[in-house]
């Protein structure tokens, strides 16, 4: 019998398990650090068995394992353990399901930490994507409201002028068939200042400088269409019309600006949505491919672009369903992306790709990047195996991958050269529904 004081350390990570350990009082436990601070992964308690078990390949622990509180333990060496497998199968039959249990909550923890590890760079990600717009959102809303009370202005002013139904009506097929002309066609840098240029000297020749030629060249508006204008309703009243059609035209685009910014913060949070499967129960069912690779792709879409990345996304129309669990598939598609875009280099490109074969759908993450080296292609899918600074990864993404591939009966493997590297994940398609 051994006797733990409060912060003994049982068996060292660097140690060797020297058998199976039977706790009599106190309370065992052991942390992993993935990069992310120690968190405690597994506890014992009187009665728990611990250390070496029967049929284990275990030689030492990923980490220590301390008393938190004082504690007894028996130890039985392992040079006993066959002996035990061979006079007491009922124990041993119950050491192996401790064995099992233990395997199973290790493996959660990786799992749970390569999500959070994963969730924390989609996090930073989205942060910085839905800042532009919501930055958008509140930059132009604060203008709106000054340019409202432009508008009101200019409205009266317009309204003042007494102009006939039929020119009021002319005024505005001339200002819809300017803004038709602008909407059809996009001007180059240049072609826009020469306009600009002309529309303001245009207006300085009639004393029109309470009017913003930059607003009128957004509207769509020519000198050909401003001579038409003041023909319509003559020198008098041209600058109050253009003061308020201009003044309009600024009050809509602000509008439609708001409207795509906050459209656009809409897709992203639905995309989280459908990316983390929220409100969705966990079994399962036939799964599209191509949504859950349309999200990740825009999840990752902002590192992709700090990197001058260019990011593709190709998927076969009609693709067939999988039957699996899309949370976690998009796990998958998370941790193959976001290596594909830290393996390039500055500029590169990275092409997903989804397509059927026979009753299997094939996913590809291609990258143009420098490829794996050939002394560490056999290692890429071990747990805690990284070529990143660290920090910068848990050396768990791969092989996280790889099982949850393998649990949805999928294989996942890949080729590599000097080109690039290209991962292929295949997954069998899900059963047709039942005639019934």
């Amino acid at each position: 019998m051994r006797d733990l004081a409060h912060g003994d350390v049982l068996t060292a990570a660097a140690g060797v398990v020297a058998g199976m350990y039977v706790v009599l009082t106190g309370r065992l436990t052991i942390s992993v650090n993935r990069g992310t601070g120690l968190r405690p992964v597994m506890e014992w308690v009187g009665g728990d068995i611990t250390g070496m078990l029967p049929y284990s390949r275990l030689k030492a622990p990923p980490a220590d394992v301390l008393a938190q509180e004082p504690s007894s333990v028996v130890l039985l060496g392992r040079e006993h353990l066959d002996a035990m497998t061979r006079e007491c199968p009922g124990l041993t039959a119950v050491c192996v399901h401790v064995m099992v249990d233990r395997a199973r909550a290790f493996t959660s923890s990786d799992l749970l930490d390569e999500k959070m590890a994963s969730l924390g760079r989609l996090a930073a990600g989205m942060a910085h994507e839905l800042n532009n717009p919501a930055s958008a959102v509140a930059r132009n809303a604060s203008s709106l409201e000054a340019a409202l009370t432009d508008l009101q202005r200019a409205t009266r002013a317009f309204c003042s002028l007494g102009l006939p139904e039929p020119q009021c009506e002319a005024v505005e097929a001339l200002r819809t068939t300017a803004a038709a002309a602008a909407a059809a066609g996009t001007l180059s840098p240049i072609d826009r200042a020469d306009r600009q240029d002309a529309v303001a000297d245009w207006l300085a020749d009639h004393d029109m400088a309470n009017v913003d030629a930059d607003r009128l060249v957004d509207a769509g508006w020519t000198l050909d269409y401003l001579q038409q204008l003041d023909t319509l309703v003559g020198p008098a009243a041209v600058g109050i019309a253009l003061a308020y059609l201009a003044t309009e035209h600024h009050v809509l685009r602000l509008a439609t600006d708001v409207e795509r910014a906050a459209s656009r913060i809409h897709d992203l949070v639905s995309a989280v949505k459908r990316f983390t499967y929220m409100d969705q129960a966990m079994v399962t069912a036939p799964t599209a491919i191509a949504p859950g690779l349309a999200d990740t792709v825009t999840m990752l879409g902002s590192k992709a672009r700090q990197k001058d990345v260019t990011l593709r996304l190709e998927v076969a129309p009609d693709l067939p369903k999988v039957e699996a669990l899309g949370g976690e598939l998009n796990q998958v598609w998370t941790n193959l992306i976001d290596n594909a875009i830290d393996a390039v280099p500055r500029g590169g490109h990275v092409v997903v790709s989804a397509s059927s074969a026979g009753e299997r759908v094939v996913v590809h993450v291609a990258d143009n990047g420098p490829g794996i080296p050939a002394a560490i292609r056999a290692r890429v899918f071990d747990p805690f195996f990284t070529t990143k600074d660290v920090g910068s990864g848990t050396g768990l993404g791969l092989d996280i991958a790889r099982r949850l591939v393998l649990r949805h009966r999928g294989t996942i493997d890949f080729t590599t050269g000097d080109t690039g590297t290209t991962f292929h994940v295949s997954l069998p398609t899900a059963a047709p529904p039942s005639a019934s």
